[in-house]
């Protein structure tokens, strides 16, 4: 018999368990704990072996969460979960990017103990520190729950595009602004009216700030930028602008030019360095992107061989996410302990930023003017002097006392020339609102 191929009684299932200390008991946490505990059985076989909470921490140990917490360890600090000696494997899900999950992940680290973490902040501001301190310490680091909740993005950049130079990668990062675009467009009603009610659903936070204003995009998109193009995640130099300022006229006007408006993070290499942005885009609606609606999150990553990937899915809530911890589980259970970012935390580097005003591509602009003799020209001019090729014009109603909008979609151009352009067109009398810009990407 061939020695590669063992008899199947020497292929069982250990009895050693993986023991879990899990920080943090809220909606995550606590699924967490539900899959490990209906699904031992089918964990175990696929692990290897089981894979058990054995100690929580959280601020209030009287709390009603809805599960049992008999026969667990508590800790009031979390960090003291590093050091108990019932604990193999720390998860966080505390939230921070400094404090006590900082804390905690440096101190299981510290012990040589895995660490998992679905703590997206905490890995863009200190992927780089804690990855080496694991493999320091040949533990593992893992953080797939981080990016796109239930998606099994990084897995996927990290292991199945391996063979492939990435270009380009890009996605919808964010459910709550995904969902209240899309109610936007499905209802007619404005941003604060679906702010509100998606805050009321829980799909938005009472401070939305994080949300909306792209920030959690942006946190989300420098991991993806890290892993795609072996580089050091850098939060500061990702241009970030939110959903506040998209209005139901612009998506009204999108569908009548045939694009859909999505937040969109985008990094790709160029010959500037890596640019990184988080903004809303015009999105073709032959795009598969466009219509990925309500709150699912859609990540897109291209490669030399394999060409265009996407994949699709929940990118938040309770069982997405407790779904990719799990997932990070089982891979340490198994053994399975590779560089966080796909390379050792020496090879990261620190690429050339790309700035905005650099980026070329075709532009969505809405003004409203005032109806007077000659404003159409002075827009013509200012943009001709920057030589910004116009590509289609709308215009709506006819007013000498108040404004109509005027919408205009360019040609690809610098970004650099087009805001020349615009400071010119918000100087002119007639121009009575800050013209708003909306990027194209027709390339998707």
């Amino acid at each position: 018999m061939n020695s590669s191929h063992k008899p199947a009684a020497d292929r069982r299932v250990s009895t050693t368990p993986l023991r879990v200390g899990v920080a943090g008991l809220g909606t995550v946490g606590v699924g967490v704990v539900e899959i490990l505990r209906d699904h031992a059985a089918m964990i175990a076989a696929r692990a290897g072996r089981p894979v058990v909470v054995t100690a929580v921490s959280a601020r209030d140990q009287g709390r009603d969460r809805g599960i049992s917490l008999v026969g667990f360890g508590w800790e009031d600090d979390a960090a003291a979960l590093a050091a108990r000696d019932d604990v193999d494997v720390v998860v966080e899900l505390i939230g921070g990017s400094e404090g006590p999950a900082l804390h905690l992940a440096r101190a299981t680290l510290g012990r040589g103990k895995a660490f998992v973490t679905a703590n997206k902040a905490m890995i863009a501001a200190h992927g780089p520190e804690l990855a080496a301190a694991a493999e320091d310490a040949g533990a593992a680091l893992a953080f797939e729950a981080a990016v796109a909740g239930g998606i099994p993005i990084l897995k996927t950049l990290r292991e199945g595009l391996a063979a492939n130079a990435i270009t380009r990668v890009y996605g919808i990062l964010n459910g709550t602004c995904n969902y209240i675009l899309t109610e936007m467009r499905t209802t007619g009603r404005d941003f604060a009216d679906v702010l509100a009610q998606a805050q009321a659903l829980g799909y938005a936070e009472a401070d939305p700030t994080f949300d909306v204003d792209g920030i959690d995009t942006a946190h989300k998109l420098s991991i993806l930028a890290a892993l795609a193009f072996g580089g050091r995640p850098d939060i500061g130099a990702i241009h970030v602008e939110g959903i506040r300022h998209v209005t139901i006229d612009d998506i009204r006007f999108a569908e009548e030019l045939g694009f859909r408006i999505k937040l969109l993070g985008v990094a790709r290499m160029t010959d500037h360095g890596l640019e990184q942005r988080v903004h809303p885009s015009m999105v073709p609606l032959s795009a598969p992107v466009a219509h990925v609606e309500d709150v699912f999150n859609a990540v897109v990553a291209e490669g030399d061989a394999v060409g265009t990937t996407m994949s699709q899915g929940r990118g938040a809530g309770r069982g997405p996410t407790a779904s990719a911890v799990v997932a990070d589980l089982v891979d340490i259970a198994r053994g399975c302990v590779a560089p966080g970012f796909s390379v050792p935390a020496a090879a990261l580097g620190q690429h050339p930023s790309a700035p905005i005003e650099a980026h070329q591509g075709a532009f969505y602009i809405r003004l409203m003017v005032l109806d007077q003799p000659g404003v159409l020209a002075d827009v013509a001019r200012a943009f001709a002097v920057e030589h910004v090729s116009l590509e289609s014009l709308i215009q709506r109603g006819r007013s000498a006392v108040e404004a109509v909008p005027v919408v205009l979609t360019t040609h690809a151009t610098s970004e650099a020339a087009l805001r020349r352009a615009l400071d010119v067109i918000a100087a002119l009398p007639a121009v009575i609102e800050p013209p708003r810009m909306i990027r194209i990407e027709r390339s998707l």
